[in-house]
């Protein structure tokens, strides 16, 4: 139904009248009704007319005890509706209503009325309306994929940002929650078998998708592609894997160094949006991969030229400087630990150390701050920023002896097993000392270990004066960069911005459960680890959204507020013994409210539907 404006003039004046009118089907087409004249209504703006005539409507199916008391206007209309309705039983020219028995006024017990099929509906509603935000279904449809296709690939995005959970599992965490009202799709059929082909149709797609993705994310919030912060981490596996190439077992980032795994490497900008990411062999040394990065990078987004790259100390080496600089661009790095400590003097000199001014953290602006001092010393076609962190150094220290104390409880293990007679071969005696040293790389330097044959001893020396050197350059850490147009405060902000590849590698790991992997094909482990990327994409520019409206929170607080907003089915027994059904989303919360303004999403998840079962 809805409201029309209708104007007569008579002896040169104009009089206006509004017409209830409702659109019905003929075997002519569709035809408009009128169902009767409303008068002038007083003057009202256009906005309302619609709202007016949802209420009228609403009522006129069943829903007239649920009127507001002092809603007379919509009362009286109703009831002169009805009483046309009385005097012509088909009240749309002989027509029965679509909606509604005609007859006598219906009426509504309210010691009966129920509600059924409950359904969560806030997370998903966000997430689906960040997906049309980035474009994504757009994105999706350039590269040839069916409508079928993607739905799930949003449904299964979903489920990662949401409830993060299993291909056999996600069925049923559809239907738990409104993804079937908001995408009007029925899913009580859905099984486990078409999200594994969605994987499958989505993987030789992934570059297209990851570069369109970006592109339309830079024009939406206006980001910065001048600077590109590059890290590393590991995701392990259940299972063999017997029949993906890539499952090796390497440095376990995860602590899990029982299971093979695969190395993720990933690129995100200044403000954490991802850029692009690669699946490496779980055994693939870090410094090996820059290049293929780069490579990636200028693929999919093109490099500009003087575009910064920021690594960490992991591939700070001097072949990887050499790459980026053959690419003609900029780069900031954390030197390694030779490098620091030959630099252990200009530590120790503490003129010239200027106070970084901390900036509240995205997240927590509450969060107290360490204090930071730098000084830059230039030296050749490197500048050299040294960084002091008071904080820091307890830290160093903290880490230091926990791993001190735990080669020390292993040393004497392995004495024991030495002098008991249990370890008697020279090789396998060597063998376990490395296994020893491999296992505690950060103090494995201050401790000589070996092996006396003549007395069946292990022999442990410490190295006091390696161990003091450390000490004084606990809370200390070396930043080199080429780049000659920026002050050590400058420098030494863009390289903590690695910290958002940080958040980057946590966040895709929990709460959007990266690990583990139960997949055992190559191909099925990049598609798990892309739709992961995705799910990310969403969570960052949901943040994002917040972040510029001074919100600092993040999206695990959003979900679990959100949650409490949910879609159910009203319904409402009749004195005639039919049933009114009313599918429609709950009110929201004041605080579910203020999250839909910040976001500038509607608080309407869904038009509202109405059923009529008759008497049986």
């Amino acid at each position: 139904m809805y409201i029309r404006k209708s104007t007569r003039s008579y002896k040169g004046r104009t009089y206006t009248n509004y017409l209830l009118v409702e659109s019905v089907h003929t075997p002519k087409g569709p035809r408009q009704n009128t169902i009767c004249s409303l008068g002038d209504l007083s003057p009202r703006p256009r906005r309302e007319w619609l709202k007016l005539a949802c209420k009228i409507e609403d009522a006129l199916v069943g829903q007239g005890d649920l009127l507001d008391a002092d809603d007379a206007e919509v009362a009286d209309i109703v009831r002169r509706v009805r009483a046309r309705r009385a005097t012509d039983p088909g009240g749309n020219d002989g027509r029965p209503s679509p909606q509604a028995p005609a007859g006598a006024l219906i009426k509504v017990d309210p010691t009966r009325v129920v509600t059924e099929r409950h359904r969560e509906a806030g997370p998903v509603h966000v997430g689906h309306q960040f997906w049309q935000r980035l474009g994504l279904d757009d994105i999706l449809r350039d590269c040839k994929l069916s409508a079928a296709v993607r739905r799930l690939a949003c449904v299964m995005t979903l489920n990662r940002l949401i409830a993060p959970c299993s291909e056999h599992a996600m069925p049923d965490w559809v239907r738990r929650t409104a993804l079937a009202d908001i995408l009007d799709v029925d899913f009580e059929a859905l099984e486990e078998d078409p999200l594994y082909l969605v994987l499958d149709k989505l993987h030789p797609h992934r570059s297209a998708i990851e570069a369109a993705l970006v592109a339309r994310e830079r024009s939406l919030f206006n980001l910065d592609a001048t600077i590109y912060l590059y890290d590393l981490t590991s995701t392990y596996f259940e299972g063999q894997c017997v029949r993906n190439a890539k499952a090796k077992r390497g440095y376990s980032r995860d602590h899990r160094p029982d299971c093979k795994q695969v190395v993720v490497g990933l690129v995100v900008n200044r403000e954490g949006f991802p850029i692009t990411h690669e699946v490496f062999a779980g055994n693939t040394q870090d410094h090996t991969t820059l290049a293929t990065m780069l490579d990636r990078l200028a693929e999919r987004t093109g490099l500009k030229e003087g575009s910064t790259v920021v690594v960490d100390r992991g591939m700070a080496f001097d072949d990887n400087i050499a790459e980026i600089k053959q690419r003609r661009l900029n780069y900031v790095v954390a030197s390694r630990q030779p490098e620091r400590d030959r630099w252990l003097g200009n530590f120790e000199d503490t003129e010239g150390f200027i106070p970084v001014l901390r900036q509240p953290s995205p997240l927590n602006g509450a969060q107290k701050k360490t204090s930071i001092e730098v000084k830059t010393c230039a030296q050749g076609d490197h500048t050299y920023v040294l960084c002091r962190s008071e904080q820091r150094i307890a830290k160093d220290r903290a880490i230091r002896t926990k791993q001190e104390g735990r080669m020390r409880a292993d040393i004497d293990k392995l004495a024991r097993r030495v002098a008991d007679g249990k370890l008697v071969k020279a090789d396998k005696i060597n063998q376990a000392i490395g296994r020893l040293q491999e296992r505690y790389p950060r103090v494995a330097r201050y401790f000589q270990i070996s092996h006396d044959p003549q007395t069946a001893t292990l022999v442990c020396k410490f190295d006091a004066t390696k161990h003091a050197k450390a000490e004084q350059l606990d809370g200390c850490y070396l930043i080199k960069t080429d780049r000659k147009d920026l002050s050590g405060d400058e420098l030494w902000r863009i390289y903590v911005l690695l910290t958002r590849a940080e958040t980057a590698f946590r966040d895709m790991k929990s709460p959007l459960a990266e690990r583990p992997i139960f997949h055992h094909t190559e191909h099925r482990t990049e598609a798990h680890i892309f739709l992961c990327v995705l799910a990310y994409h969403l969570l960052i520019a949901i943040e994002k959204t917040l972040l510029d409206q001074a919100i600092h929170t993040s999206w695990p607080t959003v979900r679990d507020t959100l949650k409490t907003h949910q879609v159910c089915t009203i319904v409402l027994p009749t004195n005639d013994g039919s049933w009114l059904r009313i599918r429609k989303a709950a009110t929201p919360e004041h605080d579910v409210q203020d999250i839909y303004r910040r976001l500038d999403i509607s608080a309407q998840i869904i038009k509202p539907r109405h059923s009529w079962t008759p008497p049986t």
